[in-house]
């Protein structure tokens, strides 16, 4: 079992920069792939950004350029660095871990974190 709890979330002004963390509970966290996602109002959980145990990353089309996944395996911890903040990026964004590759499908993620709401004003 992992728990992973989040943090980072809040307001900020469209241009602006968060950072998020998700500490993991486990002493494997160096063989988990993580994964930030993301749910709208209205609209279904999507990837925003994953990086496996190896480092690689992926990215959603819509935040290429802006958004930095990277992991500290010596504090279990990922972290999704978000510059150039736009409205649309309003979301609540959760934590999620798999012992695969990354995958697009929620399904696939057995580990969830509650979530961390980011609001971006215009």
């Amino acid at each position: 079992q992992v728990q992973l709890v989040e943090s980072g979330g809040g307001l900020v002004q469209a241009g602006g920069s968060l950072r998020l963390s998700c500490a993991a509970s486990t002493r494997a966290f160096g063989v988990y792939t993580m994964a930030w996602f993301r749910q709208a109002p209205g609209k279904e959980r999507e990837l925003v950004a994953a990086i496996t145990s190896g480092g690689s990353t992926n990215y959603a089309d819509s935040v290429k350029g802006r958004f930095t996944i990277s992991r500290d395996n010596e504090k279990n911890t990922v972290f999704l660095q978000m510059n150039s903040l736009k409205p649309e990026d309003t979301a609540v964004y959760y934590c999620a871990s798999r012992q695969y590759f990354w995958s697009t499908l929620t399904t696939h993620y057995p580990y969830w974190g509650q979530g961390t709401q980011v609001t971006v004003s215009s």
